[in-house]
């Protein structure tokens, strides 16, 4: 195996608990239990009910799969693809820039039980996950080029779930040769009008990283040198690349500064969510003649520069649609999972303030990024008269993060619609002590989570 694959395998073979500050434990813990709260929301959504339609009645007597939320088993890689779908639906789970590390847990929830896992072991495989995630969206820039995030979630989940399931070190090695070669998908997913595949991508990543460990474990040997052999990942598209130090290497443990969302909306939205709340308090928005605003190259790529975006014909459009985002906050003063209802995103009374509002790159924000996340805005009235405004880091950026008490808030105020106040109350408080689960209350608290 070549050197790089014989890191990441020594990474999820080694780590330990005892290894992780009480920072990193309280982050994951805030990462899973925000995660819950995107996946009880989203329990019942269309994806979901495609994958539940093929996994019932397919639990294997090895590794079955536990499906949340729905009190069904099915095989592993099926149950990791469902539990994904529910966790990314609303996208609104954590995110760090190359895309979203939580996209990985499903798949440890649906092998949890069978491998015999406790809340400490839960943990350890998250932060696996979190700690390759940012690693490798930091080295390869694969965004940049036109890959997705998937490619990340797969090796991370094949880590993970390895750890999991405590498979050597050779094994491992061998489920992230088998993932990386065989999981690199195209950034395709996320241009132009967007369509249910947007929020499963990862779901479908996670399907393979899950099984590409479970093959592994069998004896299924990988590629030799995916990353730096012959047409390997290298050679086609990214370049020689080295991943800064792991934790068991003496590096840091960057997974903390994972950024959580306080508004259901793709991460680029966060921010003109708040700066339109703030113009809100100045004018009112019928008193607007013309909307500028100026972002960075990735917030304009991703939800500013599609006509579509304009005109927003899909769920998943609306969500990458900023002008969308912008003026439906304008008018409402809020922006909630009901705005993404076909009724709402099809709007005709709102397609007129839409056409007010132009974006474009402003080489300030975009000097800053992703350090500080900004953006500016020149509104001019009817009269004539300018408002300006330059905002800056959402609420759940490193800058301004989201604490426990934030999370907690999250988590009620967006499960409670689905379970009540009691269950709510008793599910959060059970999770918030994900740490000290033994692999039976680990198994009652899954469980538990059945709507």
């Amino acid at each position: 195996m070549d050197n790089l694959t014989c890191q990441i395998a020594d990474f999820a073979h080694d780590l330990k608990f005892a290894q992780l500050p009480q920072e990193v434990v309280a982050a994951a813990t805030r990462f899973i239990v925000d995660s819950l709260a995107c996946a009880i929301a989203a329990h019942d959504c269309v994806p979901a009910q495609m994958g539940l339609r093929l996994a019932r009645g397919a639990a294997p007597l090895k590794y079955p799969g536990r499906i949340i939320c729905h009190g069904t088993t099915s095989t592993a890689e099926t149950a990791a693809f469902v539990n994904t779908a529910m966790i990314r639906n609303l996208d609104f789970n954590d995110e760090y820039p190359g895309g979203h590390p939580s996209d990985c847990l499903g798949a440890f929830l649906a092998i949890a039980e069978a491998a015999k896992a406790d809340g400490k072991k839960l943990i350890e495989s998250l932060i696996i996950a979190y700690e390759l995630f940012h690693r490798l969206s930091d080295a390869t820039h694969l965004r940049y080029k036109g890959w997705d995030q998937g490619f990340a979630v797969g090796i991370g989940v094949a880590a993970g779930v390895g750890h999991l399931l405590n498979l050597t070190r050779e094994q491992l090695a061998e489920a992230v040769a088998i993932v990386t070669v065989a999981n690199v998908p195209m950034r395709n997913t996320r241009a132009g009008e967007l369509s249910l595949w947007k929020g499963v991508a990862t779901a479908y990543a996670a399907r393979n990283g899950m099984f590409a460990a479970l093959l592994a474990g069998e004896g299924m040997t990988g590629a030799d040198k995916p990353f730096e052999g012959k047409h390997g990942l290298w050679d086609l598209i990214t370049g020689p690349f080295e991943l800064t130090p792991l934790p068991t290497e003496g590096g840091p443990f960057q997974s903390p500064i994972t950024r959580l969302k306080y508004w259901p909306v793709e991460y680029n939205g966060q921010l003109p969510v708040w700066g339109a709340l703030e113009l809100r308090k100045i004018v009112n928005w019928q008193e607007l003649r013309d909307i500028e605003i100026g972002v960075y190259t990735f917030c304009y790529t991703e939800i500013g520069s599609e006509p579509e975006k304009w005109d927003p014909k899909t769920r998943e459009t609306a969500d990458h649609s900023l002008p969308y985002i912008f003026a439906k906050v304008l008018v409402d003063g809020t922006i909630s999972v009901g705005a993404f209802e076909e009724s709402a995103y099809r709007d005709p009374s709102l397609r007129p303030l839409m056409r007010r509002i132009r974006v474009s790159l402003d080489k300030d924000v975009d000097a800053i990024y992703p350090k500080i996340i900004s953006m500016k805005i020149k509104a001019t009235k009817s009269n004539g008269g300018v408002i300006e405004l330059w905002p800056r880091d959402p609420l759940g950026h490193p800058n301004k993060p989201m604490g426990d008490d934030d999370v907690r808030n999250k988590f009620t105020r967006t499960v409670e619609p689905v379970y009540g106040k009691d269950k709510t109350k008793e599910v959060l408080e059970r999770w918030w002590k994900v740490s000290e689960m033994s692999e039976s209350n680990l198994i009652q608290a899954i469980t538990s989570l059945e709507v």
